[in-house]
């Protein structure tokens, strides 16, 4: 009897070196989109590295001063467009037209939504002792565990002055 992993069989393969056929390419090579060309992509395209990036308020701010330095543009030109007579001669439909940040609207009348200080889901119940607004009784068993300053941390994360009694 030969010993245990003595013999070892050499691996026979399809596309051996010595085989005259080519070989025959995967399935996931097949499917592959790797070395198709990309039309999409620009090949001419270069960075710019001198972009530097504006944050929120900034991007706000410039877009309120376009806006408002456009309105004053067109009032220039409605006032130097007036007859005579002192009325307008047209109006165009875009003069009025609303954007993102000129529409102002009122308040809600719908309530304020409460949600569970604990998962953040909706939380229609509060806890008495704690004030913490929770979404089912499981998550009650958890808040009845909690020990009072973590309470008033999860207090504190909504913005409520934390008063545990």
């Amino acid at each position: 009897m030969p010993p245990k992993g003595g013999y070892k069989r050499k691996a026979t393969t399809a596309n051996g070196e010595d085989s005259p056929t080519p070989p025959v390419p995967t399935l996931s090579e097949q499917f592959s989109y790797l070395h198709q060309p990309r039309p999409f992509k620009n090949p001419n395209y270069t960075k710019n590295t001198n972009r530097r990036t504006k944050n929120l308020k900034a991007v706000l701010t410039q877009e309120r001063e376009r806006e408002r330095l456009e309105r004053e543009r067109r009032r220039h030109e409605k006032e130097e467009s007036m007859d005579v007579d002192g009325g307008p001669r047209e109006s165009s439909p875009e003069e009025d037209m609303p954007t993102y940040s000129s529409i102002e609207a009122p308040p809600s009348v719908l309530p304020q939504r409460r949600y569970c200080d604990i998962t953040g889901l909706e939380g229609p119940y509060t806890d008495p002792a704690t004030s913490l607004r929770y979404h089912d009784k499981s998550i009650y068993e958890l808040i009845k565990g909690l020990s009072a300053t973590a309470a008033k941390d999860y207090l504190a994360a909504r913005g409520v002055n934390p008063i545990v009694r």
